[in-house]
């Protein structure tokens, strides 16, 4: 959301300094603030900031939580009454907005770029400066049923490498089994993911492009799939098709999954059977390299934060973000860490002698770190109303109602005229 979209709700949000304790004089406050992570962590962030504020007698940090939908708001009042906290907890296109909008700084004279692994710290550099302290990621595995597999004549040691591969694979399970192979993400926002995951541009110039040959020979090959039956219908144009696809999986409906590592423990809990016959590797990367699934969450620096907080400030982000911070918080959440240390330690890249699933998808997405980036549609204001369209040409042209060409040419006029008015 951007800032002029927000003040309105800023001046109701600055009651946000109502419940402040208060602080002794002589010591420097810093507030850090999260989203969505309270009750669960209340443990984990009283002692990594007890232990801190121990250390650090000048200083007093305190943890406020908010839902991740309040806050944007809250962020954009503290910085209008400017009142900012020290640290802000955002993802990545969030960071990107509020970037481009002016209202947080970039680190570089702060932030230890050494310690966090390559994917995650160029998630949050752009034009040429590090703006966020990363904090942690996500990253997609691919699960799949073996037995399905040598029913349809497909080698379980080998896993699909690449989308072209994992369609080519569901294609030939539809055949041979009747069941049906995956469920792409193919929902408003999330095609134009799997557009820039393949190497193909959706802006560029200011201008939409994602009619162009390559676009649409995709966008073909999807459309064949479908008619073929290779992929999983249930809810398949929806902006969120998990669910379904999770419960598909687990009944034996489709063959293969892509997921973060913590569904595997879905499965092994509602379907053990499927479990046991399940093997897992990373997700197919796209034709940029790119891993899949990765959703990073940081911490950024208001614009007009106190400068002479700085230097403490950057010692803070550099302390929450440290690989013993991350290693702990990743056990806990069952997340991936972005320090480089804590990617590095036996919990994610040792194997028990009775790994199942569960420890093998946590392994095999720590192995992709250095290529997992979050994949997202950067610079477009009103992306809501364009991807709305874009999504509605998708269902037209895979479900085969009308040609591809023609839906992605009359979505990018739409888009060009949406991008022009601006």
């Amino acid at each position: 959301m951007r800032f002029a979209q927000l003040i309105s709700a800023a001046i109701i949000a600055v009651s946000f300094t109502t419940s402040t304790p208060a602080f002794s004089a002589d010591k420097q406050k810093l507030e850090v603030w999260t989203m969505s992570l309270a009750p669960k962590f209340n443990d984990y962030f009283k002692g990594v900031l007890d232990k801190y504020n121990a250390q650090n007698p000048s200083v007093e940090v305190v943890w406020t939580d908010y839902p991740w939908d309040v806050i944007q708001a809250k962020f954009t009042a503290a910085v209008a009454a400017g009142k900012p906290p020290a640290l802000v907890n955002l993802n990545v296109p969030w960071t990107y907005d509020y970037k481009q909008d002016g209202l947080i700084q970039p680190l570089d004279g702060l932030i230890d770029k050494d310690q966090y692994v390559t994917g995650a710290l160029k998630d949050v550099q752009f034009d040429g400066k590090t703006w966020a302290f990363p904090f942690y990621n996500g990253a997609n595995v691919i699960a799949y049923n073996t037995e399905i597999f040598k029913k349809a004549g497909l080698d379980p040691n080998k896993p699909p490498q690449s989308l072209d591969m994992q369609i080519a694979y569901a294609k030939q399970i539809k055949a041979k089994t009747g069941i049906a192979g995956f469920a792409p993400a193919l929902g408003p926002t999330k095609v134009e993911g799997l557009f820039l995951q393949e190497g193909l541009d959706v802006v560029k110039d200011g201008k939409a492009v994602f009619n162009s040959p390559a676009h649409v020979a995709l966008v073909e090959k999807l459309a064949a799939a479908y008619k073929a039956g290779a992929f999983l219908k249930d809810n398949l144009f929806a902006q969120d098709n998990f669910q379904v696809s999770m419960a598909a999986y687990n009944s034996g409906r489709m063959a293969m999954l892509v997921s973060v590592p913590s569904s595997m423990t879905r499965v092994r809990d509602d379907a053990p059977a499927i479990y046991k016959v399940t093997e897992v590797a990373g997700a197919p990367v796209g034709k940029t390299g790119i891993a899949s699934g990765g959703w990073m969450f940081n911490y950024g620096v208001a614009k007009n934060v106190d400068k002479s907080l700085l230097p403490e400030i950057g010692k803070l982000g550099n302390y929450l973000t440290n690989a013993e911070n991350q290693l702990a918080f990743a056990k806990l959440a069952g997340t991936l860490p972005t320090a480089r240390k804590a990617a590095q330690n036996a919990h994610f890249q040792t194997l028990p002698a009775n790994a199942g699933a569960v420890e093998k998808a946590i392994a095999q997405a720590a192995k992709n770190l250095d290529s997992t980036r979050t994949v997202f549609l950067s610079g477009v204001k009103d992306s809501e109303l364009l991807s709305n369209k874009l999504g509605t040409a998708i269902e037209q042209a895979v479900t085969g109602r009308k040609p591809a060409k023609a839906v992605l040419d009359e979505a990018a006029n739409f888009w060009n005229m949406k991008l022009a008015s601006k």
